[in-house]
């Protein structure tokens, strides 16, 4: 009922299997435990699986266009191929309609800086390149039960269109690939099992115990729980010293057959459109997945028991998001049925994902990432690796944070950006991919 481990890993998913393969191919040991039956199972089975690259900031961008490389060529990533087949990154673009509030200006300059393309697109040239959208401007995003919902648009929208992004085609087989290539370095997965406890010795972590009675000793232990990572945290008592808080939000994401222009056969890309508060993607199967973006008007729905919470899409959120897309794509005819799943993501006080050690020493997190951080799981796993190591070769990461160089833009990406301790981002964000 007791073992020992060089490192334990809480959680499964597309983050916490990256971070196993990295611990496990530096040479340690690492158990990876799960209350969930497979890996991917929890919240990265939800995930959008969104490829994109639209941050305000150098190192969330710099991070995400790293990780989009790997993706590209997995295999080589991973140093395998999985028997079992391999999830598959679907190019598309990704145009985005801009919105009054948008940070475009400040995404537009680090893709300058970056050397990432991109071209700008009025009005006609959406309707040449996109004529499936209407290119009214709907501003701002409305309830179906608003007066206004049904208001003609004022004026038209602008648009950027990025041709470098697209989507993971099946986002749990991500993770059960990156688990494959954890396990050939030596990892071991324990799944069906619960944390209850963080195991200490003097001021150090030195392990968990698990629902089952057993214990496993490790002086590392990463917190990857997606949406009971705060939980967690709780049990590890660092929750105090944090700045940045975490909870679980419950999010519901729709599929509803693509209209012609709009299916993954004649070229549609990702589209984020604030302007109505959505965005949506094509997928294999003539059909679209449509989630919102966090627009003012809709309330969100945060949980406090992760494991207590709807699993079933409403009606109410199912007839605003079909009403919403069906402004933007007038030949959009409306499901009578809701075809679609609700789940969880871990999101921070400020929309940005905490990569970042913590004030038990040897116990480290990877929290906030469910949602919006599926893109990022190649860099996570190093981001988690490099702050372990500096943090086992006595470097103190809150006095100087540790960065950690891209290999395909040679630029340093500074950790301190995804600390706990960091002032609270004024930048909204959101949950999309």
């Amino acid at each position: 009922m007791s073992e020992a481990t060089d490192a334990v890993v809480i959680g499964a998913g597309v983050i916490g299997s990256a971070v196993t393969l990295e611990l496990a191919r530096n040479g340690r040991r690492v158990v990876c435990v799960d209350k969930g039956p497979a890996p991917g199972a929890g919240s990265t089975s939800s995930s959008s699986s969104i490829i994109r690259f639209s941050y305000s900031t150098l190192d969330a961008v710099l991070t995400a266009w790293e990780s989009a490389a790997e993706w590209h060529h997995w295999s080589n990533f991973l140093g395998t191929d999985d028997p079992d087949g391999m999830a598959r990154f679907i190019r598309t673009g990704m145009l985005v309609l801009e919105s009054p509030g948008a940070n475009t200006a400040a995404v537009l300059r680090q893709w300058d800086d970056i050397g990432i393309g991109y071209e700008t697109l009025q009005a006609d040239d959406i309707r040449q390149r996109f004529p499936t959208l209407d290119v009214g401007r709907f501003w701002p995003p409305k309830l179906i039960d608003d007066p206004a919902f049904a208001d003609d648009p004022v004026g038209e929208v602008s648009a950027y269109f990025e041709p470098s992004s697209g989507f993971i085609d099946d986002p749990m087989l991500a993770a059960r690939n990156l688990a494959h290539a954890a396990r050939r370095h030596g990892a071991s997965f324990r799944f069906h099992h619960e944390v209850i406890g963080i195991v200490r010795h003097g001021d150090r972590v030195a392990g968990i115990t698990l629902a089952d009675g057993g214990t496993i000793h490790a002086p590392v232990v990463v917190n990857v729980g997606g949406p009971h990572s705060g939980r967690i945290n709780k049990l590890a008592g660092v929750v105090e010293e944090m700045r940045i808080g975490h909870r679980p939000l419950r999010q519901e994401v729709f599929a509803a057959p693509a209209p012609s222009g709009m299916r993954l056969q004649d070229g549609a890309p990702i589209v984020a459109d604030l302007d109505i508060g959505q965005y949506f993607r094509p997928q294999v199967g003539e059909t679209l997945m449509v989630g919102g973006a966090e627009p003012e008007c809709d309330e969100l729905e945060w949980i406090d028991d992760p494991d207590s919470f709807d699993e079933h899409p409403t009606v109410e959120r199912f007839e605003t998001t079909m009403l919403r897309l069906a402004r933007r794509i007038p030949g959009f005819g409306v499901p009578h049925r809701p075809t679609g799943l609700a789940a969880l993501y871990d999101v921070a006080d400020d929309w940005v994902p905490i990569y970042d050690v913590s004030g038990l020493p040897g116990y480290f997190m990877a929290c906030a990432t469910s949602g919006n951080q599926f893109k990022n799981a190649p860099m996570a796993g190093r981001f988690m690796r490099a702050l372990i190591d500096a943090s086992a070769a006595g470097h103190s990461h809150d006095a100087d944070p540790v960065h950690v160089v891209g290999p395909l833009t040679g630029r340093s990406i500074n950790l301190g950006a995804f600390s706990r301790l960091r002032i609270p981002s004024a930048t909204s964000g959101t949950v999309m991919g």
